[in-house]
């Protein structure tokens, strides 16, 4: 099998993607942020001295989906038609789980944007949260679902 990473060399290259047809694209990513109940009642609660974890986080996930091509050497820059990023939180676990959504109609996925968008969310959880508890884990990020382009759909069936 030949890989499309690599030049005649054998060295990395980005892959040529000029010939490829735009396709509208989607890929949905989830990290999964385990803490002490306390923690996890304070971000819902609004009651973090550095502020509101969520909106923060938010906006973090936002733009790390954005910069996401400055930070992985082979990812393309991508005009982003769209991202999401919404919480869950279970007392019961006391998890918090981070989901990003991100669109586009374009040559190549967004998979890498997506499970960027979802890490960097839960950094900056961890981030704000670190002074009343640095046993915070984050403990999963994974691809839950991609559809668009040349290798069509996939859905995590182990979720």
């Amino acid at each position: 099998m030949k890989l499309s990473h690599l030049n005649k060399e054998g060295r990395a290259k980005m892959v040529d993607v000029t010939d490829k047809q735009d396709t509208i694209r989607v890929a949905i990513a989830e990290a999964t942020v385990k803490m002490k109940k306390e923690t996890l009642k304070r971000i819902i609660d609004g009651g973090m001295k550095k502020g509101d974890v969520l909106a923060v986080s938010q906006i973090a996930g936002i733009m790390a989906a954005k910069k996401t091509p400055e930070l992985i050497p082979m990812c393309h820059p991508l005009l982003l038609t769209g991202i999401d990023i919404s919480f869950k939180h279970d007392f019961n676990i006391d998890e918090l789980t981070i989901n990003s959504t991100v669109s586009l109609s374009g040559k190549t996925g967004v998979e890498m944007e997506a499970l960027t968008a979802v890490s960097v969310a839960a950094l900056t959880v961890y981030d704000m949260c670190k002074a009343i508890d640095k046993d915070i884990i984050i403990k999963e990020i994974k691809l839950i679902k991609k559809t668009g382009g040349k290798s069509g759909s996939y859905r995590r069936t182990d979720k």
